[in-house]
Formats: structure tokens, C-alpha cells, sequence
């Protein structure tokens, strides 16, 4: 049986359209313009509709993906995130914030098994959204990050737990820069399951429609085992690791001595492009935030439940939004996109450990 329910903004309803067939239903994100950007409201939606799915004896499997090859989901609506700090203040914001946190955990937690399709841009909110799934696939055009210090914020929606348990200091370093990741580095970093190539897209929910829970993995591997890909780390070099090596440090020790040793490389010379571009990102991210994500790292690290996870993440960054540089970050890199934020305190050894500390609690 196939039933298809048009429920995007032309439809007059959710920036999602939803689908069945067989035994299988499909959310597909559908506000390509806004790179698919999830609001409370759209998360609120989201939640009711898998709610209802995990109630329906008929439903044995859920596909969530995108109806746009550009994005998968760009992460929270951060401008909406600051217009309600402006208006209500950084509580009021960060209760919303919340809504997607629990549908987040919700997919995570889901007892039929998720399938999602992280193709495109999936960054921030969403890797929430996509990374926490039973099976996750991306492609050659997945463009996986958690670039939060740019924006006066530390990596969450799980993103930061995840970054904790991937290869080490790998995980340090994507934490910290927001460094892109492709498909290939997603899959050895944990943060997917299966490289796809996208012409396997069309023809996925077909493919999946009358498959059995116990079956799933072993499908996606043969479509992947047929347009294998390398699944190595290009770009992350050998030579990162041991300038990345320094997680037991404190920040207000180890990001200096990050620095310090990217610059050492540069010096050094050879194939340095991505230490210079290392240094120029660390250079231009918000200082709190770096000391604020190098502890968290060190707290995540220690921590088996996303759910723990989830927790801490939150917690600090509702103490983050109520600091002046996530509205400060949003407005240079989003709003006037000066790209000239003004951060307080302006270099990493101005932050205050103490209140590092008191919001990483």
C-alpha cells in the first residue's frame, strides 16, 4: 500500500511532506530555501508524527531524509534562536531549544528502526537529527560539521557526545574548528553507518519497503559494497595527530599548545594547508567557546548514555545564550555576515576558568 500525504508549505501544513508504503513511512524535510532548518515548531510536529508511527502496528520502519540534494537539515533556526533572546530573553530561547533536543532523542530511542539519509549539508541541529539513528547513510555530497565555536556556542544536539567517542584527536579537532567532514570521513569518525551513492537515492524506499529490521544493515552494505568508496581520513593528515594529542590538558594549557604546534608545522613547511587553515579558524572562533568545548570533550568522553550526554550539552549551552557572544556570533557570521564578531573576552587567554567551569557544571 502506498499512501503519500503532500504536507509541505504548499500543502498548507509542516515543512515536511510524509509517506507509506508497505511497512515503511517516510518523512521527507521539505523547506529547501532554509536548507531545511528546524524550528521548536517543526521539531514539535516531527515528534507528534514519529509518536504516532511508533503506535501504528502497520508501521515496521521509518525513512527520514530530504527532498532537496543541497541540504539534509542545516542545523537549528539560530536566527530565530537570537530574535527570541531579543525578545523574551536567553531562557525563553533555550526552552526552545528544547523541543528539538527531545525529538533528537526521540529518533535515537526510537524502538522500530530509523533509516536516515544524511545527504547534502548536515550540520549542527543536524547531526541531532540524522547521526543518532539506528542505520544512517551519507553520500558523496554529505557535508557533515558541528561548527558551533563559530557562533558563540559548543557543539550539542548530540554532536559533541558523538565527537567524543570518535577516533582520537579527531574528534578534538572537528569540535573545536567545526571542520568539514565528507561521507567517507563521516563513516570512520561514527558519525554514519553506510556511503551511498546518491543515484542509490531515488529508488531507496523501494528498495527498503518490505525489508525486515534484522535485514537492513545488510542491504544498505550491498548497495555501498557496489559503489564501495575509500573510507580512509583525506585531509586528515597523519601530521594532526600528535598537534590534536593534548586532551588531558586543561584549554587554558592545551589550546595554546595547539596553536603553538599547528604554527611549528606551518614553519616546518610542506603540504601545511590544512594547519594553516586550522589556525585561521581556531583564530577566528569565540575563545569561551574553545575552553568551554575542550571540557566538554574531556566530560563526554566519560559518558555512555547519549541521554547524559544530551543533558551536559544543554546545560552549557543555556549558560552560553545567556552570554553576549552567541547573539554577537549570529549577527557577524548570519545576519550583517561581516564576519567580524566581537567576543568577550577577545583571546583565548582572557577567559576566566572559573567560569568555564561553572558552565560546563
Amino acid at each position: 500500500m502506498t499512501e503519500s500525504l503532500q504536507l509541505g508549505p504548499s500543502g498548507g501544513g509542516r515543512p515536511f511532506l510524509l509517506e507509506r508504503r508497505g511497512s515503511l513511512a517516510r518523512m521527507t524535510l521539505d523547506c529547501p530555501k532554509k536548507l531545511n532548518a528546524v524550528d521548536a515548531a517543526t521539531a514539535e510536529e516531527m515528534l507528534s508524527v514519529l509518536d504516532d508511527w511508533r503506535d501504528d502496528s502497520e508501521v515496521r520502519m521509518v525513512l527520514i531524509d530530504s527532498s532537496s540534494p543541497r541540504a539534509f537539515c542545516a542545523g537549528g533556526d539560530i536566527k530565530a534562536i537570537r530574535s527570541i533572546i531579543g525578545q523574551d530573553g536567553p531562557v525563553a530561547a533555550h526552552t526552545s531549544m528544547a523541543i528539538p533536543y527531545r525529538t533528537m532523542l526521540a529518533i535515537a530511542r526510537y524502538p522500530k528502526p530509523v533509516v536516515t539519509v544524511m545527504d547534502g549539508i548536515t550540520m549542527g541541529g543536524g547531526i541531532g537529527f540524522g547521526a543518532h539513528a539506528r542505520h544512517r547513510i551519507v553520500t558523496e555530497r554529505s557535508v557533515l560539521a558541528m561548527p558551533e565555536t563559530a557562533i558563540g556556542l559548543t557543539p550539542d544536539a548530540g554532536g559533541g557526545w558523538l565527537l567524543a567517542r570518535a577516533p582520537r584527536p579527531h574528534g578534538l579537532r572537528f569540535a573545536l574548528t567545526g571542520g568539514r567532514m565528507n561521507g567517507a570521513q563521516a563513516v570512520t569518525m561514527g558519525m554514519a553507518d553506510h556511503l551511498l551513492h546518491s543515484d542509490c537515492l531515488p529508488s531507496l524506499m523501494d528498495t527498503l519497503a518490505d525489508v525486515s529490521g534484522e535485514e537492513i544493515d545488510a542491504v544498505l552494505g550491498n548497495l555501498a559494497a557496489a559503489r564501495a568508496g575509500d573510507v580512509s581520513l583525506p585531509g586528515l593528515l597523519a601530521a594532526s595527530v600528535p598537534v590534536y594529542d593534548a586532551l588531558t590538558l586543561t584549554p587554558a594549557e592545551g589550546l595554546p599548545l595547539v596553536l603553538e604546534r599547528l604554527e611549528a608545522v606551518i614553519v616546518a613547511g610542506g603540504d601545511v594547508a590544512w594547519a594553516e587553515e586550522d589556525v585561521a579558524t581556531l583564530k577566528a572562533a569565540c575563545p569561551f567557546s574553545l575552553h568551554v568545548t575542550w571540557l566538554m570533550q574531556q566530560k563526554l568522553a566519560s559518558m555512555e548514555l547519549i541521554t547524559d550526554g544530551f543533558s551536559l550539552e544543554s546545560s552549557a549551552v543555556g549558560r552560553l545564550l545567556a552570554r553576549a557572544d552567541f547573539c554577537e556570533g549570529v549577527r557577524a557570521r548570519v545576519i550583517d555576515k561581516d564576519n567580524k564578531p566581537v567576543w568577550q573576552p577577545a583571546s583565548i587567554g582572557g577567559v576566566d576558568a572559573e567560569e568555564v567551569a561553572n558552565c560546563t557544571a
